[in-house]
């Protein structure tokens, strides 16, 4: 058995948000940095987005004043032993969060909590003796504009097309577009959900293994630039830079859809034990 110090994973971590906070997904500003834009306004647009995330990597700055929600997806071997991984990751939270904008509160109360803890925390049994732990700050101006549908199998992949285009025109526009946008198929309502922000943990222009999930990310990709919302709502070729699609086998009698925007100020990050 393997014991990891909670000492180890909390300094790691501390360091990795405070790294995900000022420099967002690589990916994102070198998709930016190279795209062909429609028009001026959306030209101008998408290059000061990467201006913004150059200068924030350069003097450390946060890339976005929504220092966002902490989010983790962790997998633990079954040949490993962290004491109290839970509060270790909530004490690694605190510590990153002290200079940061704290956004988590009382849902009835709205009193905040002051640390931005507790975090939202996935974990998933594997085998072996390693640690893996990826950390995702979500902002609530794109997550407040994220929907889920609950087909049924007859609407089949015409619904999902549906769906995903309809969340992109009633929230798009507030999502601070170009998006990521992570769609979750399959399980039961809390899988796809959970589905459609681990879609998100993909690279831009990393299509799914699956050949006729890779056909329906492409597809939909190209609708929603069809839409003409374009970079930062200014109307143009460029809503979403990529549309990220996990699934999972599901109930014959249902089709859940989750379709998660995320803003261009994307921000996750992984360590390893």
């Amino acid at each position: 058995m393997k014991t990891i110090p909670p000492s180890e994973i909390r300094s790691k971590l501390t360091e990795l948000i405070n790294d995900c906070l000022i420099v967002p997904d690589r990916s994102v500003t070198a998709a930016l940095d190279n795209i062909s834009a429609s028009g001026e306004p959306e030209r101008t647009a998408a290059e000061l987005i990467v201006a913004n995330n150059r200068t924030a990597e350069a003097q450390r700055l946060y890339c976005c004043q929504d220092t966002g929600q902490a989010l983790f997806f962790v997998k633990l071997g079954d040949e490993v032993y962290c004491p109290d991984l839970i509060g270790t990751i909530n004490a690694a939270v605190r510590d990153a969060y002290k200079t940061a904008r704290k956004s988590v509160a009382d849902p009835l109360t709205r009193i905040n909590t002051g640390d931005n803890s507790p975090a939202i925390i996935e974990t998933e049994p594997t085998r072996g003796d390693t640690l893996e732990i990826t950390f995702l700050a979500k902002g609530a101006g794109s997550e407040n504009m994220s929907r889920l549908y609950m087909l049924t199998p007859a609407d089949g992949e015409t619904g999902i097309i549906n769906s995903v285009i309809d969340a992109v025109e009633r929230g798009g526009r507030n999502a601070c577009p170009p998006l990521v946008i992570g769609v979750g198929i399959g399980g039961v309502t809390e899988t796809a959900c959970s589905l459609s922000k681990r879609a998100l943990l993909r690279p831009v222009g990393q299509n799914n293994a699956r050949a006729d999930v890779a056909a329906l990310e492409k597809t939909l990709l190209e609708k929603i630039n069809g839409l003409g919302i374009g970079v930062a709502a200014l109307g143009g070729e460029l809503t979403a830079l990529a549309v990220n699609i996990e699934t999972a086998p599901t109930h014959i009698g249902m089709l859940p859809v989750a379709v998660n925007l995320q803003c261009h100020s994307l921000r996750h990050g992984t360590v390893k034990f």
